[in-house]
């Protein structure tokens, strides 16, 4: 075990045997549902974890950028994908570069791109491979329908320097089945028009475990399944366990009993604010006697009106410096409710169960929970403002 005093903080710290885990189980999944795994490697970008990635049975890699595909090349990647629309000559310089020596694949989703690719790309020995992007739902790039998938795709084919290889989509969560369909109406229309599609490409991490809910993709593009992180823990794609990449900070000043200050901001952990959602998990933490309190709690619902928001909440545990504590307290839900007619007002509503030993004691137990309410809404009020900045 490491001395952690002797590391300077702030210091990511990446645990090696929960990342080999990690790539193993989403290796093992895709493979038992027939998907060639090409991993994007915005999320580590290193040489050591790409060609970790190929050895577990990753068909290539994917990158954001023309600066990352040089660089997992000079680290020895042979199959590389970029997803993102390259324009500019000195981009394209670049990409012809990489193409001479390793397999290159591109993406567009407009005529104008797909151009600048054909002017740059004219032998037809050695063409690049071209995807046409398709918006299913996301809200990202893409064609908007599956005709001009079709259109684009026609396009394509027709230069001599580029290879139609098919479709790619980064898909809403959540709407399997309108992926399916939509990808489907443009594979038919493609076929239908003479043209192959050899690859169907789609991916992201938060929905990787309904990647088989859409059979007609062969290819599966996920990132941050590599580390993990709280929003993937919140939509229970991964558990707390799964993570293997954490901050190690120092507590620099405590400047009253229930505040602490470390030496890592946004910068070092994240800028992301997140939006609040149902099955989140929120952790609390306070300081009683000079022990440190975490509350556990999971958001059951979140309501809005028109003069009117609400939020309940369900205790999941507390633990007292890492020892659970108050286990005789069962069933505890919050309702806070914030009203915002003219007068305004906040209303809470707890309901809960005490179990055991415990129900003797059942006015203080009112006495501490009215008490702590309170403290509850001015934690959710702090991660609010914690989260909007």
């Amino acid at each position: 075990m490491p001395n952690w005093s002797d590391v300077d903080t702030p210091a990511v710290l990446i645990d090696l045997e929960k990342v080999s885990a990690n790539l193993l189980r989403v290796q093992g999944y895709a493979d038992a549902h027939g998907l060639a795994l090409r991993p994007h490697i915005k999320t580590h970008k290193l040489h050591r974890f790409a060609n970790l990635q190929v050895e577990f049975g990753a068909c290539g890699i994917t990158c954001q950028k023309v600066g990352e595909a040089e660089s997992m090349a000079a680290g020895g990647i042979q199959d590389i994908l970029i997803t993102y629309n390259l324009v500019g000559e000195a981009k394209l310089e670049r990409l012809a570069k990489l193409h001479e020596s390793i397999q290159m694949g591109v993406v567009t989703d407009n005529e104008t791109v797909a151009q600048g690719y054909a002017n740059k790309f004219q032998n037809p020995k050695h063409r690049l491979r071209v995807l046409v992007e398709c918006d299913t739902g996301a809200g990202r790039c893409g064609v908007q329908t599956p005709e001009e998938a079709l259109k684009l795709a026609r396009f394509i084919a027709g230069q001599p320097g580029l290879h139609f290889l098919g479709l790619m989509t980064y898909p809403p969560t959540d709407k399997e089945i309108e992926t399916q369909k939509w990808l489907t109406d443009a594979q038919r229309a493609c076929l239908n028009a003479g043209l192959r599609v050899d690859t169907i490409s789609t991916g992201g991490t938060p929905g990787i475990w309904k990647a088989d809910q859409v059979p007609i993709a062969n290819e599966y593009r996920p990132g941050t399944y590599i580390y993990n992180d709280r929003s993937l823990v919140t939509r229970k794609t991964a558990a707390w366990d799964d993570c293997a990449l954490t901050v190690l900070a120092t507590v620099i000043s405590t400047p009253t009993e229930t505040r602490a200050i470390i030496d890592a901001g946004s910068k070092v952990l994240t800028s992301d604010s997140g939006k609040m959602t149902v099955g989140q998990k929120l952790a609390f933490h306070s300081m009683n006697k000079g022990a440190l309190i975490e509350t556990r709690w999971d958001v059951k619902s979140i309501r809005e009106g028109e003069d009117f928001s609400e939020i309940c909440l369900s205790l999941e545990g507390q633990l007292r410096m890492d020892k659970e504590v108050a286990k005789s307290i069962t069933g505890l839900n919050r309702c806070i409710t914030i009203l915002a007619r003219e007068e305004g007002g906040v209303e809470i509503s707890t309901s809960w169960q005490i179990k055991g030993f415990a129900r003797f004691f059942k006015k203080g137990f009112q006495r501490l929970i009215v008490s702590d309410s309170q403290r509850l809404l001015d934690d959710l009020v702090q991660y609010v403002s914690d989260t909007s900045q």
